[in-house]
């Protein structure tokens, strides 16, 4: 691979003006596709085939109205007034007519008529149903509804907006996402001590970032996409982005601390060298990703190629745009003077090497306190709840959240649970449809968790008939989840006589994905170890380096998947991180934390190792190899791992409780598998396995291939041409 490579990096270098134009023509062409054929993203997560999909698939065939979606006006009287005072009732009466009117609505519920009146008649709610289903509710209609309610908020009443057509569209790109690049390029500043350096991987990721967000774009005109699946590109395509630009022109001036050294061969080598861990590192993140299509789930395999596509796009990026780019700046990329004499003696005393050493000077005691370190972070993890984020998520200044809190204040915490019985009757005899749907909502209203069960309503044929269930706890309270699998247990009663039962809604369909994507979750981790125990024989012509590999990455997703259970379930740290209401972790978390988090472990990984194996290769030393390994690597890896907890960090600030509990996921995880897992745990179980790390047995060895992504087989590294030789240099203005 690196001889490859090698070749390769002289060509884009020697015609470096065609590969960047290329690039600006690619991003022009894909922008335009993107901001012309672009489809809208949906802010709902569901599974064909589970129970709550089905049911919502027949209402939206047998029963159309039933599947709209629903905006909810919660109404509040004010202080020490009541909602059915004659001149509230006045008020509210003309808003309902003026939302009645808004296009695409087909029903306005009054809430004296459908009991929508608290017990104190302080708080009512009026449920405005529209044709379409909740994600394809315009957001002109609910900007129009926004202003329909206004002479409400007038007459002194509190008005918020809930049902399940609010659901906010996920968004990126606030002040605190770019404090993330910020701090990203001060790391850059200080680990390459240049400030021209430190512009170059921004800019090369941002030019990668919008070529794969704008091209996500363009496929979601084609496909079903959520906004979480571009966040999570664009997440992911900036950290690694950096990252990668970073290790290779880290390796580019490393080089040229050498004056013999040539510019344009030192990019050469830094692209076959570095930038075959790049290839190698992204590929596994890219496989990781992709793989998520395993879960046969359609939203997280479009979530997973989504994020894959952006960071195929960086590693390409990495290989051919910045090898021009480099090649356009030429000497000036040199260090100065000083830096090149420091460099010389860097390795002996560099605090790498220093690292390295006292880490390996007793590392039985290092991987013991470390392994149960990690064990300690992962325990919260025992008590993992899977779910959906409900409005109580939401921020707490949004009219969501305060819906929620106005209609369990009214109505109780189980109202903004409410499940929906679905009682399919076309099949059953004529005369026994009554009586079973009466004794089955005798059972419902006879269950110990239930506060209410509304009367059925059936549809128009009467093949279907619909029933509000409302439990007496929250929608994510285990008791609530415990009820729908009690209701569901009453089907063969209703089968017995020819029908159907189904029960569905926003809770039942939360639970329902929770439950099918914890199903998932066993053979997901397991795809993934295997492909890092394959991956990483391949790499590094070894057995034990793999295994290590792959127990330090489930270390990692134990600890992060821990601590997001201890701040978003447990409700630690709430204030600091703006976290409005402890709940269930999301549910496609830990399969989104487990593949994003083994690619990047496994950047570390190969970037740490084979600068390990590259002096190896030289010396047959394994503990010396160790030691130099960590001093040439430690800089780069510390300054990747702190830009990609600045980037991820920089989400955990976004609204979006989905996208804030994936930030804070993938920034705590990176931080303990760069700091905790690769830079201390891997030095100590090398220095414990010696020589016995670098060993394969015969038959793999003839089995595997040899992809050399240390440069072991480059040619010898020629002479620096003097100026005037070829190409003019540069004038060296590094800062």
């Amino acid at each position: 691979m690196a001889s490859r490579l090698y070749a390769w990096a002289h060509w884009m270098v020697r015609r470096r003006r065609w590969v960047i134009a290329t690039w600006v023509l690619l991003l022009a062409v894909v922008g335009g596709l993107g901001a012309t054929l672009h489809g809208r993203t949906s802010t709902e997560f569901t599974i064909p085939g589970v129970e709550a999909q089905r049911a919502q698939d027949l209402l939206k065939e047998k029963f159309p109205p039933a599947a709209g979606g629903v905006v909810r006006i919660v109404v509040a009287a004010p202080d020490g007034e009541t909602i059915t005072a004659p001149a509230q009732l006045k008020v509210l009466d003309g808003v309902l007519r003026e939302a009645a009117t808004v296009d695409g609505v087909i029903d306005v519920s009054r809430p004296a008529e459908a009991g929508a009146v608290s017990a104190d008649r302080t708080i009512a709610y009026s449920d405005v149903r529209f044709a379409d289903e909740a994600p394809k509710v315009s957001e002109e209609a609910k900007e129009e509804l926004t202003t329909a309610v206004e002479p409400l908020r007038d007459a002194g009443m509190r008005v918020e907006l809930g049902g399940s057509a609010m659901l906010p569209q996920t968004e990126a790109g606030g002040p605190a996402e770019l404090v993330g690049v910020v701090i990203a390029f001060v790391v850059l500043a200080v680990a390459l001590g240049s400030l021209v350096a430190a512009g170059l991987p921004l800019l090369t990721a941002l030019l990668g970032v919008a070529v794969g967000l704008l091209g996500t774009m363009f496929v979601s005109g084609f496909v079903e996409m959520t906004g979480t699946a571009t966040v999570l590109a664009l997440m992911i395509g900036l950290a690694v982005g950096i990252d990668y630009a970073l290790f290779v022109i880290s390796r580019h001036r490393e080089q040229l601390a050498d004056p013999d050294v040539g510019w344009e061969e030192s990019i050469a080598r830094a692209t076959a060298t570095a930038g075959s861990a790049v290839v190698f590192a992204g590929a596994t993140v890219v496989i990781a990703l992709a793989a998520l299509a395993v879960t046969g789930i359609p939203f997280l395999t479009i979530m997973g190629l989504a994020g894959a596509g952006t960071v195929l796009i960086a590693v390409l990026v990495a290989i051919s745009l910045l090898p021009a780019v480099l090649g356009v700046f030429g000497e000036r990329m040199r260090p100065r003077r000083s830096e090149r004499k420091s460099g010389r003696n860097r390795v002996p005393g560099s605090w790498g090497l220093a690292w390295a050493r006292g880490v390996t000077r007793a590392p039985a005691v290092v991987l013991v306190a470390g392994i149960v370190g990690l064990l300690i972070l992962a325990l919260p993890a025992r008590d993992l709840r899977l779910g959906l984020p409900s409005y109580a998520a939401q921020p707490a200044a949004s009219t969501q959240h305060k819906s929620y809190d106005l209609l369990s204040e009214g109505f109780g915490p189980g109202f903004n649970a409410t499940l929906v019985a679905v009682v399919d009757t076309g099949d059953m005899p004529e005369g026994q449809r009554q009586g079973t749907v009466t004794r089955l909502r005798g059972a419902f209203i006879a269950d110990k968790d239930v506060a209410a069960v509304s009367r059925p309503v059936p549809s128009p044929s009467g093949d279907i008939v619909v029933m509000a269930v409302v439990p007496k706890s929250s929608p994510d309270a285990e008791a609530t989840t415990d009820l729908v699998h009690r209701m569901r247990d009453k089907a063969p009663v209703v089968a017995g006589v020819g029908g159907a039962l189904y029960v569905t809604g926003q809770t039942a369909m939360a639970i329902d994905v929770a439950a099918k994507l914890g199903d998932a979750l066993p053979l997901f981790i397991g795809v993934i170890v295997l492909l890092a125990l394959l991956l990483l024989a391949v790499a590094f012509r070894s057995v034990l380096v793999p295994l290590k590999a792959a127990l330090g990455f489930l270390l990692s997703v134990g600890a992060s998947l821990g601590a997001s259970v201890w701040v978003f379930q447990e409700g630690h740290l709430n204030g600091l991180l703006h976290v409005s209401a402890a709940g269930p972790v999301t549910s496609f978390l830990p399969v989104l934390l487990t593949g994003v988090l083994f690619g990047l472990a496994m950047d570390y990984e190969v970037f740490l190792v084979s600068r390990m194996r590259e002096h190896y290769e030289h010396t047959k030393d394994a503990d010396d190899a160790i030691a130099r390994g960590v001093s040439s690597s430690a800089r780069v890896v510390v300054a990747a791992a702190l830009i990609m907890v600045a980037v991820f960090g920089g989400f955990v600030f976004n609204d979006d409780p989905i996208v804030k509990a994936i930030g804070f996921s993938l920034a705590f995880g990176v931080f303990i598998d760069a700091f905790v897992v690769r830079m201390t745990l891997v030095p100590a179980a090398m220095a414990l396995l010696g020589r016995r790390a670098w060993s394969m047995p015969r038959l793999l060895e003839r089995v595997l291939p040899d992809v050399d992504i240390e440069g072991a087989r480059l040619p010898a590294m020629p002479p620096a041409a003097a100026p005037g030789d070829g190409e003019v240099s540069g004038v060296n203005i590094s800062v």
